[in-house]
């Protein structure tokens, strides 16, 4: 059930931001001895993986920041956010016997999707309240949150 808790927590966490919690678990797979990613999942680990994710969580965080741009943002990572879900679901789940991975890719494509489309609709109706000037620090703070849950997502099953 750890890795049931894990996998839903992650793609949660890939619904605001779609690279963070992946860049996360391919960290925690890389160098610790906590997570071990089984094929095709650690395709995430490997030096270029990484080197990927961390390009691409650079300019996700940077693009987010800019007004005008982070709704070019969002609409491009609109089909990647459920997608990251489904794949961190899977990817916890894979070969422990928790449940079968068809049903973890449905339930990371619907908690990714929801906790998206919920950040949408919040972050539409900040942008017409605030005219935009309030959308670099929203999306700071879903950042934060974002990393929060993948670290503890993480972090939390070594601890029990």
């Amino acid at each position: 059930m750890t890795n049931t808790l894990t996998g839903m927590l992650l793609a949660a966490a890939a619904g605001l931001n779609a690279f963070l919690p992946v860049l996360g678990l391919a960290l925690a797979d890389r160098f610790t001895n906590q997570v071990d990613l089984p094929q095709p999942y650690n395709i995430i680990s490997s030096t270029a993986g990484i080197a990927i994710l961390l390009l691409l969580v650079t300019i996700d965080l940077i693009a987010d920041k800019i007004p005008r741009i982070d709704h070019l943002n969002d609409l491009i990572n609109s089909p990647i956010r459920p997608a990251a879900g489904m794949f961190l679901m899977m990817a916890a789940v894979s070969g422990q016997n928790e449940i079968h991975e068809v049903v973890a890719m449905f339930i990371g494509l619907l908690l990714a999707g929801a906790v998206h489309v919920y950040k949408s609709i919040s972050r539409t109706r900040i942008t017409v309240a605030s005219n935009g000037m309030a959308n670099p620090m929203v999306s700071l703070i879903e950042d934060s949150i974002a990393g929060l849950t993948t670290f503890l997502a993480i972090v939390a099953p070594w601890i029990g």
